[in-house]
């Protein structure tokens, strides 16, 4: 099967790109808007880009066209445009239930995080605060956005500060602990991962490859 994508309508194109690049990270981000109160959405449009400078891209977008709002920006998109401000919390498996719940479409003028039973605090550099229970937290301010329609928008944020869980990382290495860190991923629809099943792959040097697989052709 060949598909050519330009003459597909939108949800066709997000079912073929989201639900193939799987499992893909979930970044429950906190934002705040100008009259202080604090805002949670899970985004799987998300995944680190650099160390140097430390980046992470979010895929911000608007309500879909089936909604009530559609075409006005999410909560998280304006309050991002608003301030260039916001928190990447990462989820593991025991915030996923939460996650959940702040996927709700909640009114502007309602937080998620108090309905999610979350508790935030406040961060080091930025005003939008961190949850309590995440795993990881990554202060983060924009950059730069990339506009190229007017559904979605790419955030590029660079992180000031991570606030890490006790026994995650080892403090001298950095190193993460695999059996402390439990991330969930998100497949497409309602189905979500966890990351019991793994296994590890070491990636031979090339002389070390050349000597058990001989020479390879030249190009």
């Amino acid at each position: 099967m060949q598909i050519e994508l330009a003459p597909l309508e939108r949800k066709e194109r997000y079912k073929l790109i989201a639900n193939f690049i799987v499992p893909r990270p979930i970044a429950l981000v906190t934002t705040r808007n100008a009259a202080g109160v604090d805002n949670a959405a899970p985004f799987s449009a998300f995944n680190y880009m650099s160390e140097d400078p430390p980046i992470v891209a979010l895929g911000l977008q608007v309500h879909p066209d089936e909604s009530p709002k559609a075409g006005q920006p999410k909560d998280t998109t304006r309050n991002i445009h608003d301030n260039g401000e916001f928190v990447v919390n990462l989820v593991d498996e025991a915030l996923a239930e939460a996650m959940n719940i702040c996927a709700i479409d909640f009114p502007s003028d309602e937080s998620e995080v108090a309905a999610a039973g979350l508790t935030l605090a406040p961060s080091n550099a930025i005003k939008p605060k961190r949850i309590v229970e995440a795993p990881i937290a990554m202060e983060c301010r924009r950059l730069t956005t990339l506009e190229f329609g007017s559904f979605r928008s790419i955030v590029l944020g660079e992180i000031l500060w991570m606030h890490i869980r006790d026994g995650l990382v080892d403090p001298k290495t950095f190193r993460v602990s695999d059996e402390a860190w439990h991330p969930v991923g998100r497949i497409f629809g309602s189905l979500y991962t966890r990351t019991n099943d793994r296994f590890e792959m070491r990636r031979p040097g090339y002389e070390e490859w050349r000597r058990k697989n001989g020479p390879t052709a030249k190009p």
